[in-house]
């Protein structure tokens, strides 16, 4: 087997062989590349290259640059290791033909990819991925693929960066104090940069987590979404007062945002700063707005839209087809703490950027003596309590996903927590909408259950909407754990 084209590139282990990432199977995918946009009259233009700090990056970023420039194109290679985001930024500042990010985001250790940005700054989409793998299969033996040697650029492209990123705050404020972790990623002087260039200089950082390590020794998964792993960020949030904690994946374009409570710290789910965001800059924005975000979110989004006098957009999971949700679009976000804040910048997720909007969002509210879950509350007595939860099934082989999936198409549960539901089998949708998944949706709850795209798993995306009380949605949403966590060992 060879490692194949998915979401946005390649994505794998580490290692030698053609199924994993390795310097061979970069040149001859970069080959590949190399030749599809020749074939589309785009031969002899830019190509930004950037990388993270992973295992393997700096090889496989100098293999990328040189292969594109002894295939005639003007490559602009990133002086050093920086966030994903400075890539797809300089895409679209430069008007380049196309990027390569070196990066796994928010894979385990083992692993690294290559992510490819398209003209306009968006991560590239069917027919192009089967058209370029296509193309990869076709190349020659990495040996036999030209290489020449290529200079890096300076912080041109980075600066440019920052200052559209200081741009993006709409008030004035700024006496607000930030808890910031990396996760040994490559976000974490990027982001302290922009935070300053905001404005905003009370800034903390967790100390054993800031340098760019691929080991990413302090998190069982270098994800903060994942348990436990934005623990050490929230123990300092604690220790130093601060307002609001922010938590960067490995390279920097998601980010996730932790709150006190009477209860203590935690972490706010992707939805909820999902829909915050969305009020907070539909709050300014010009007119005729479009927000997007995708069936795997929450339902919240839609409705504070209609009720702003915006349009909505629902698209596929993946910042692919969120970034092309229409015109107008100025705000996008998938509930894997991904947000695009700033689309004519940045045509795809920012983390870095995310962070500068939260800070300012924040400061704002404090000037009045709110907060974000102030916020929260006032969207909920507006449109109804929204709670929710995504439960993960791994597996060891990806033949049980199939077979759970057509399990529940075969015999599909009439009753979750207690409520009839009807089914929608998208994988038989006319349209955009089109893809291998299946929405289960009752008087109060939303499933969605779909195979990820970049991991061994089957996710299930869980929403319980009410007018009642929290804690009668959160028993409901429990409910729903439950079934979900009991699928896989039900299907044998």
């Amino acid at each position: 087997m060879t490692l194949r084209f998915g979401t946005a590139g390649l994505r794998g282990p580490v290692g030698d062989g053609p199924d994993r990432m390795n310097v061979p199977v970069v040149v001859r995918a970069t080959a590949g590349l190399a030749r599809w946009l020749t074939d589309r009259g785009h031969g002899g233009g830019t190509v930004v290259v950037g990388r993270d700090a992973r295992t393997g990056s700096a090889d496989f970023f100098a293999a990328a640059a040189e292969v594109l420039a002894a295939a005639g194109f003007d490559v602009v290679a990133l002086p050093r290791p920086l966030p994903t985001p400075v890539t797809a930024f300089a895409v679209r500042d430069l008007g380049a033909v196309a990027g390569v990010q070196i990066t796994a985001s928010h894979n385990p250790a083992g692993d690294n990819g290559y992510k490819v940005y398209l003209s306009g700054g968006a991560q590239l989409v069917a027919p192009a991925d089967r058209e370029i793998e296509a193309a990869i299969d076709a190349a020659p033996d990495a040996a036999q693929i030209p290489r020449t040697t290529v200079v890096t650029s300076g912080d041109e492209l980075l600066e440019r960066y920052l200052a559209r990123v200081a741009t993006l705050p709409r008030s004035s404020r700024r006496d607000v104090r930030i808890a910031l972790t990396p996760l040994h990623g490559v976000g974490g002087e990027t982001a302290v940069a922009a935070l300053r260039a905001a404005g905003f200089d009370d800034v903390h950082v967790v100390a054993s987590q800031f340098a760019p390590d691929p080991a990413f020794p302090t998190v069982a998964f270098p994800n903060p979404e994942e348990p436990g792993a934005s623990d050490a960020l929230l123990a300092l949030a604690s220790a130093v007062g601060a307002d609001v904690a922010l938590a960067l994946d490995p390279d920097a374009d998601r980010c996730a945002v932790g709150v006190p409570t009477a209860d203590g710290w935690r972490m706010l789910r992707g939805d909820e700063t999902g829909v915050l965001l969305g009020e907070r800059i539909l709050g300014s924005a010009p007119p005729d707005p479009l927000v997007a975000t995708t069936i795997v979110s929450s339902t919240l989004l839609g409705k504070l839209a209609a009720a702003r006098g915006a349009r909505f957009a629902q698209t596929l999971t993946g910042f692919k087809w969120l970034a092309r949700a229409g015109d107008g679009l100025v705000y996008a976000y998938e509930e894997a703490i991904g947000h695009c804040v700033d689309p004519d910048a940045v045509r795809d997720k920012d983390g870095i950027a995310t962070a500068v909007v939260v800070a300012d969002f924040v400061a704002a509210l404090k000037a009045s003596g709110r907060t974000l879950l102030d916020t929260l509350d006032d969207l909920y007595r507006e449109f109804g309590i929204h709670v929710g939860d995504q439960v993960s099934l791994r597996v060891d082989d990806l033949s049980r996903i199939d077979e759970i999936m057509a399990h529940l198409r075969s015999s599909p549960p009439r009753t979750l927590a207690g409520e009839a539901v009807t089914v929608t089998d998208l994988a038989a949708a006319d349209g955009p909408l089109n893809t291998d998944a299946l929405v289960f949706e009752g008087p109060t709850v939303r499933v969605v259950v779909r195979p990820s795209g970049t991991e061994p798993k089957l996710k299930f995306y869980l929403e319980v909407v009410t007018d009642i009380d929290r804690s009668t949605a959160e028993t409901t949403l429990g409910a729903l754990r439950e079934w979900a966590s009991a699928l896989g060992d039900s299907v044998l």
